[in-house]
């Protein structure tokens, strides 16, 4: 009779359970390359942080797979026939996650602070704004100091992201109160980061997950392996070199699309004393370095020929790209050329690679290809936040680093090579680049805006601040049950419509 209690007992605990587990809450779980940096909009630069951004922090625009404008907190635009005043309508449905109401007083404190903040990486991507009013709740209106083409551009990332005004005297990136489909949990340094639904989004209905889940996990194997045992539902940038072996997983499935922009080595050429070296300081060097590189064969040895060799800033295809600067061929006689006439008989330079084996091997191939030119790479590597810290503080001589790319191409090389740029991370300057950079913002009409693109790439093609070297195809991994998901060339996972089937 006491075996049959315990039974029966038994039996009802399981039963108990059964609901409990039923209601429990759905977390997606996504393996990031790296761990990103703060999570403050208008202080952040990683990638993998604008994939967190994309769950956490609504943007006044976005943007979609076909790269067309198209509303978020901003329902309508329109600018002055002078093209000196923006005008929008925004969102009256909108909360940020600490209950406040999105309005548009809300969004002018965000952007004066995002161009205005000393640290803020968005001044130079909102330094054509003179003013910014907000006459009603529904209404903003930016006054511009002088044409600006890639206004809407910058607004559709970081520049447009809103953070709820009431929490901006605190340490906004410990804890951010943002207005997305998403509100922040916790974050564990180099871990992991947890977001849960926020059910008072105005578009909550499109978000089926309760929770979601970043991981960072550097280790390409160690990430793939997570997502076969079903650790992880969806993987950022599977290695080119587990494509195939991926693919004919049948419990996964693969999608692809050509990143928007480019990968390279950053050359400090005028930040501190790092910079006081053959490298930094002789264009010749550079051009060595550059010659000595076998793009292509690069591709084939690391990424299995799946990357475009390339050595602009846009990527291949793109209608910015210059056809009078063609990919070099590796020319080891010219390289060694150039560093006699640099007086250099051989030349010592280190190169920073974030810690991840695909860096690693990448790292590797280059200063082997160099090695023969007589330029001998010595490799550091470190976590991808501090190489970036590194980098914005002038400690690296070369850095291995790259860009996902914007829609419109002053993202993809103001920042970086303009005197001003807030990426500038070499303190590169030529007066002659910064004007063509600053007059490209101000046409509207492409063919113009390409002549002085092409104009600064012939500069920069010659002086090389930075070394191109291929054009990134961004590979997602997913478990086979995971639907919904749209890809963007942008590369940023968009939850919106996922679910599992």
């Amino acid at each position: 009779m006491k075996l049959l209690k315990v039974a029966i007992s038994a039996a009802a605990l399981a039963l108990a359970i059964v609901p409990a587990l039923a209601q429990a809450p759905s977390t997606l779980r996504i393996g990031l390359q790296e761990d990103p940096d703060m999570l403050d909009p208008h202080k952040a630069r990683t990638f993998v942080g604008r994939i967190v951004f994309m769950g956490l922090c609504d943007r006044l625009v976005d943007i979609t797979p076909e790269l067309k404008l198209v509303p978020r907190l901003a329902t309508e635009w329109n600018f002055s026939s002078d093209g000196l005043t923006l005008t929008m309508k925004l969102r009256s449905d909108a909360k940020f996650h600490d209950g406040e109401t999105f309005n548009a007083e809300a969004a002018k404190t965000n952007l004066e602070r995002a161009r205005t903040l000393p640290d803020s990486l968005r001044k130079a991507e909102l330094a054509s704004v003179d003013s910014i009013e907000a006459p009603d709740a529904t209404t903003l209106v930016i006054k511009l100091k002088r044409p600006d083409a890639t206004l809407l551009s910058q607004l559709t990332d970081r520049a447009g992201m809103m953070l709820s005004p009431k929490t901006l005297s605190g340490d906004v990136a410990a804890k951010p109160v943002c207005s997305g489909p998403y509100k922040f949990v916790e974050r564990v340094q180099n871990d992991r980061i947890v977001l849960e639904k926020f059910k008072e989004h105005w578009e909550a209905d499109k978000y089926n997950f309760d929770r979601v889940l970043y991981r960072s996990i550097p280790d390409t194997t160690v990430r793939l392996a997570n997502l076969r045992s079903g650790e992880l539902d969806m993987l950022e940038r599977l290695a080119p070199t587990d494509v195939k072996s991926a693919q004919s997983d049948k419990s996964l499935k693969i999608e692809s699309i050509a990143n928007l922009g480019y990968q390279g080595i950053t050359i400090n050429t005028n930040h501190g004393e790092a910079a006081n070296q053959p490298m930094g300081k002789d264009k010749r060097v550079r051009q060595a370095l550059s010659l000595s590189i076998d793009r292509k064969v690069l591709s084939q040895v690391v990424f299995e020929g799946l990357y475009a060799p390339s050595n602009q800033p846009f990527n291949p295809g793109n209608f910015f790209v210059s056809a009078d600067l063609p990919v070099p061929a590796r020319d080891l006689a010219k390289a060694k050329a150039l560093l006699k006439e640099a007086g250099q008989s051989k030349v010592s330079v280190e190169l920073f690679v974030t810690n991840n084996p695909v860096d690693a091997q990448l790292g590797q191939v280059i200063q082997a290809m160099a090695q023969e030119a007589g330029i001998d790479i010595q490799i550091r590597s470190t976590e991808f936040a501090s190489q970036l810290r590194d980098q914005q503080q002038g400690k690296f001589q070369m850095s291995r680093v790259g860009w996902s790319g914007r829609i419109d191409p002053d993202g993809n090389i103001h920042p970086f090579a303009h005197s001003k740029g807030n990426q500038n991370d070499g303190k590169y300057a030529n007066a002659e680049v910064d004007k063509l950079l600053d007059e490209a913002r101000t046409i509207y009409e492409p063919a113009e805006r390409k002549k002085r693109y092409d104009a600064a790439q012939k500069i920069l093609q010659d002086e090389l601040p930075i070394v191109y070297l291929y054009n990134q195809t961004v590979f997602f991994a997913m478990r086979s049950n995971l639907q919904g998901f749209a890809i963007n060339p942008d590369g940023i996972i968009r939850l919106a419509g996922m679910k599992r089937s």
